[in-house]
Formats: structure tokens, C-alpha cells, sequence
């Protein structure tokens, strides 16, 4: 049998978590778009910081071009962490969850704005980083 190998199905990337002082700084941030917007240029590679500025913004534009850096940091911030454009990315995993807001809200607001091959694209992409998707409560 040599030569083959079983696995249990696709890879799975966990990103690190964000660092305590980010994490510090965007708890006193709360939802105020501007201290928010402080964290993000402080941390541009804070995918949490981008997720939640783009929850706050003032208007659909400005919300689709805050969630779309966020994925693209993510997407970064993935390849470091050894995906290869294929396998598993989990909601369940706290940490993934700054890159997956930012795709959902990337999604939601191609949506709106009548994007709507990216937002099927999108919508796509997050069922196969996880079958799961959408998670229940809270995004």
C-alpha cells in the first residue's frame, strides 16, 4: 500500500490571533467609526479592525471598500499561514472569523450596490472555506 495516503478531507488554516494590544485598542474603540478607523491605520493588517469598520460606515460604498481590504489582508494573511487557495477556513475558529466578516460583508454589500456576480462569488467562496456556513448567532 505504499504510495497511497488517506487523509480526512481538505486542510484547514486557523489564522493567529490578533495581538493583545490590537485587541485592547479595538475594545476601547467599541463602534465609534473614527477610533476604529485609528486602529485600522495603526494595525492595517488587523482583518478585525477592517471586519468592524466596515460594520460602522457611513454609507454601502464606503462599507464595500472596508470589508474588500479586509478580505484582501486576509486572503494575505492566509497564504502566510500555509493555505494554498484550497481547504477549510472556520467561523468556529474566533480568530478566522475578522476575514470571514469582511467576506460576508463583502458579499452583502456587492449585493446592495447590484454587484451581483461578486456577491454570488463571495457567497461561494464562504461555503467552501466552510460548509457550515452561514454560523449561527452573531457576524
Amino acid at each position: 500500500m505504499s504510495g497511497i495516503s488517506f487523509t480526512a478531507g481538505p486542510p484547514e488554516t486557523v489564522l493567529d490571533p490578533e495581538p493583545a494590544e490590537v485587541l485592547s485598542a479595538l475594545g476601547s474603540a467599541g463602534d465609534s467609526r473614527d477610533a476604529l478607523a485609528a486602529v485600522a491605520a495603526r494595525w492595517p493588517r488587523s482583518l478585525e479592525a477592517w471586519s468592524r469598520l466596515g460594520s460602522v460606515a457611513r454609507d454601502d460604498a464606503e462599507a464595500y471598500a472596508y470589508f474588500r481590504v479586509g478580505y484582501h489582508r486576509g486572503l494575505d494573511r492566509l497564504r502566510q499561514s500555509g493555505w494554498r487557495g484550497s481547504g477549510y477556513v472556520r467561523w468556529r475558529h474566533e480568530s478566522n472569523r475578522g476575514f470571514l466578516r469582511s467576506l460576508d460583508g463583502l458579499r452583502r454589500t456587492a449585493e446592495v450596490i447590484g454587484e451581483l456576480d461578486e456577491a454570488e462569488r463571495c457567497a461561494q467562496f464562504l461555503r467552501q472555506l466552510d460548509p457550515d456556513w452561514p454560523p449561527a448567532g452573531d457576524r
